[in-house]
């Protein structure tokens, strides 16, 4: 009867990892720029040193992958300068605290007390030359190719200057992997090169692809697997006590 203990088990073991990453995308529905998570799982036989090919009678389930829903999220109007969406395929480039490059689709920016363009998590953006600096009492527009152009709040309004432009980069999707901090970073450490065919929505920030009708689905449809699964452990054990009863009276 373990066979049957060794599947329930870990099935149940990895529904309650996949309720989890499910909560997690639901917690997420109102998250700018947030990816959905997904998680896969499959079947596989116990192998060990001496059944190198595996035990037919002793099958457990594991998490075949977590693939991130690269799906683009609804693009909402802000009227922000500094919120800004990429449209399609894409990412915006930020430093992390230790130096090192990460992407993100989350575009709702602030200028911190140095003058310096970060996210709303403390983190640098990076422009094609490093930081941006945005100078004191400037009207700030962004151009679709990610150029900052700015003019003076007072005074004679004069022709618009540019004073950087957004780093924005299209790495293959497989050369990306996320951080447990939302970011995703290239799997070899490195740092993507420009794209400048990305192109960005000024103004508008990108929301979450999260579906959460049909995460809701997901959700119901694990807890009675879980339940399921539960049961098949329960019939188990009665059945282990029974054929020990039976044993015992002979």
């Amino acid at each position: 009867m373990d066979r049957l203990i060794y599947t329930a088990m870990t099935g149940a073991s990895q529904t309650l990892n996949m309720q989890a990453a499910v909560a997690h995308n639901l917690a997420n529905v109102n998250t700018v720029g947030y990816r959905a998570e997904e998680h896969r799982l499959r079947a596989v036989q116990l192998q060990s040193n001496a059944q190198p090919q595996g035990l037919p009678t002793r099958t457990f389930v594991i998490e075949a992958s977590t693939h991130t829903n690269m799906t683009p999220g609804p693009i909402m109007i802000t009227g922000r300068p500094l919120d800004i969406a990429v449209r399609g395929a894409g990412w915006i480039a930020v430093q992390l605290q230790d130096g090192s490059e990460a992407y993100t689709r989350a575009g709702a920016f602030e200028i911190s007390v140095n003058g310096v363009v970060q996210t709303r998590g403390g983190l640098t953006v990076l422009g094609d030359g490093g930081a941006i600096s945005i100078p004191p009492e400037v009207a700030l527009s962004v151009g679709v190719d990610g150029t900052i152009s700015t003019l003076p709040e007072t005074g004679e309004r004069k022709t618009a200057s540019s004073i950087g432009r957004f780093k924005l980069v299209n790495p293959p999707e497989g050369d990306l992997v996320r951080g447990a901090d939302g970011l995703f970073r290239l799997r070899d450490g490195g740092a993507a090169s420009a794209d400048e065919s990305v192109r960005l929505v000024a103004g508008s920030v990108e929301g979450s692809n999260v579906n959460p009708a049909e995460q809701m689905v997901n959700m119901i449809s694990l807890a009675r697997l879980f339940e399921m699964q539960m049961k098949v452990l329960s019939t188990a054990d009665a059945n282990d006590q029974a054929a020990t009863q039976i044993l015992a009276s002979r």
